[in-house]
């Protein structure tokens, strides 16, 4: 643990333990979405599902890079990921992104993908909000998440015809974001 990083967190007036069990809910959601993820991914068959299957390759990846990151901060504050992975699961800040009854509905599955993305994108807005001004770690780490989901976001969400973003899928950068965290 990083005992003076916690100490000058605490002065802010933040409550370091539901800082750090926000954080371990949402290393969860992480890590939970990159294997539900995985999941949707090799789903993506046929001539819509083909289309999606790189854009969803790219926000899986994200995803785990995003728990790869978040798993430092937490043990820097004090804290510690479960021992235990259904308990892990189980604490996600996001519902499971979990394979729609029909697999082969793409737009079931695009919901399934915009809506993982919309829970991570309040989960990381609540947190930035949280730690502005005062914890710039913290800040400084979720702001990078936060940016990538919402691109994440933006991709799905253009598949789902609810207008146009302005965002480009990455060509093998990945993170670009959030890269500077995983050095």
């Amino acid at each position: 643990m990083a005992k003076v990083a916690r100490e000058m967190v605490e002065k802010t007036g933040i409550d370091v333990d539901q800082l750090v069990a926000l954080l371990v809910k949402n290393a969860s959601a992480e890590l939970t979405t990159f294997y539900y993820y995985t999941i949707l991914r090799v789903n993506l068959i046929g001539l819509e599902g083909e289309g999606l299957k790189e854009i969803a390759e790219t926000a899986r990846i994200e995803d785990r890079n995003h728990f790869e990151a978040l798993t430092p901060r937490i043990y820097e504050l004090g804290g510690k990921l479960p021992g235990d992975m259904k308990v892990f699961h189980d604490i996600s800040a996001c519902p499971p992104a979990s394979l729609p009854a029909d697999p082969t509905d793409i737009r079931a599955m695009l919901n399934v993908l915009v809506e993982a993305e919309r829970c991570a994108v309040r989960g990381y807005t609540y947190l930035c909000n949280l730690t502005a001004g005062k914890d710039h770690r913290t800040y400084d780490l979720c702001l990078a998440i936060l940016n990538e989901e919402i691109e994440h976001e933006a991709w799905f969400s253009e598949f789902l015809g609810e207008g146009p973003s302005g965002h480009f899928l990455r060509r093998g950068d990945t993170s670009p974001w959030v890269g500077k965290f995983l050095r």
